[in-house]
């Protein structure tokens, strides 16, 4: 058993880390605080080939595994997660168009976003549908060549800043069996009757872009289906192996950021004459975050190189999410309780963590979610 990265893995993790320290640590503080989509470093993200980094070469992406893409990730949310969210969600939802996606969308809506001429989406969770996938209501209706969508989609990243989205619609409302008659459509932005309302005051990654999505009556043109019609939930479902694998590197690169702040801080921070590193108190509790976080890491790296072998691993995904995510709340936690009053406010980036860090215990499938999946797997129960 080798848990060594290679070579070529160690420099990818060490050239984004470089990146983050230069170009996102010194205006992480304002983006969060005003709550802006960060342009400018996206431009230079695209320089570096981070946007879509797992798009095929083919397609002017880079290429990089599920493990690698967990090494950008991580380094990224270490530093800052509002816009390492940027970063990482600029292909979101690009898997369904490399899986099942035709060869012309894959160069119409791949090519864009990996060359950082596009930003695009993933079109899910509905206002009154979060947790449950099977129960959305946007419809899309064939007319002529053409399919005629409406409903509203909520919690959208990239949704008030994106080119185009992946939008998981009911295409055959009377199709026998809970998880039949859904299909994925992409919806360009630019459509007559497609609207969106960003939503502001967020708890944490305030720079990274949330939306509401109204569709009135879009027209799409039929060619814009992504795989077989009545298939999309089932295709869906596909994926949250990779991106719950995604959430738990955040969970880890939130964790890591944190604790590295809090290990600099004790040992800078000075009470009753000697710094506070060497109290046993916040020994114990740097021990604690640090093991935590190599334990999340560990299990987020085999979750990742099991998807690039191709294994099934809904089971160890949900693990790695749920666990990952829960480390990055208490370090985090933790990290603000050492650094006392000082953590209180943003003068240091450990409150920033500290409100980050929820939102990986919410996305992509609750907490209480993935214990769900994970007793239903090891009770051999289907979805």
């Amino acid at each position: 058993m080798d848990f060594a990265l290679s070579e070529e893995q160690k420099q990818i993790r060490e050239e984004v880390r470089r990146f983050a320290e230069n170009e996102i640590a010194p205006v992480a503080k304002e983006y969060d605080v005003e709550e802006k989509y960060p342009h400018e470093v996206m431009d230079k993200a695209a320089e570096m080939g981070l946007l879509g980094a797992h798009i095929p070469l083919e397609y002017g992406g880079a290429g990089y595994s599920n493990l690698e893409s967990a090494l950008i990730t991580e380094e990224l949310f270490a530093v800052d997660a509002g816009i390492g969210l940027c970063i990482t969600s600029a292909a979101f939802g690009a898997d369904a168009i490399m899986e099942f996606g035709t060869e012309d969308q894959k160069e119409r809506f791949l090519t864009p976003v990996a060359e950082g001429e596009a930003i695009m989406g993933a079109a899910i969770s509905e206002p009154d549908t979060g947790s449950d996938v099977s129960s959305v209501s946007t419809q899309a209706e064939k007319d002529g060549d053409e399919w005629v969508i409406n409903g509203n989609k909520m919690w959208i990243t990239n949704g008030s800043v994106g080119d185009y989205y992946v939008v998981l619609c009911q295409t055959d409302p009377d199709a026998d069996g809970r998880y039949n008659g859904f299909s994925q459509i992409v919806v360009e932005s630019d459509r007559d009757g497609f609207e969106s309302e960003k939503i502001t005051g967020k708890l944490g990654i305030r720079s990274s872009d949330t939306a509401e999505l109204i569709l009135n009556d879009v027209r799409v043109p039929e060619e814009n289906l992504v795989g077989t019609r009545g298939m999309g939930f089932l295709q869906q479902m596909q994926f949250f192996d990779e991106t719950r694998t995604a959430v738990a590197a955040q969970g880890v690169g939130i964790a890591k950021g944190a604790s590295e702040a809090a290990l600099e801080y004790a040992e800078e921070r000075e009470q009753f004459d000697r710094p506070i590193s060497e109290f046993q108190a916040i020994q114990h509790k740097l021990a604690d975050m640090h093991t935590r976080t190599e334990a999340a890491r560990n299990l987020t790296y085999k979750a990742a190189w099991n998807v690039d072998q191709g294994e099934d691993i809904t089971k160890l995904a949900s693990m790695a999410k749920e666990f990952a995510s829960r480390v990055a709340v208490d370090v985090a936690n933790e990290a603000v309780q050492i650094h006392g009053g000082s953590g209180f406010v943003n003068d240091f980036p450990v409150e920033r963590f500290y409100r980050d860090a929820k939102i990986t215990q919410i996305y992509e499938g609750t907490t209480e979610i993935q214990k769900n999946i994970i007793a239903r797997e090891l009770l051999g129960k289907g979805f």
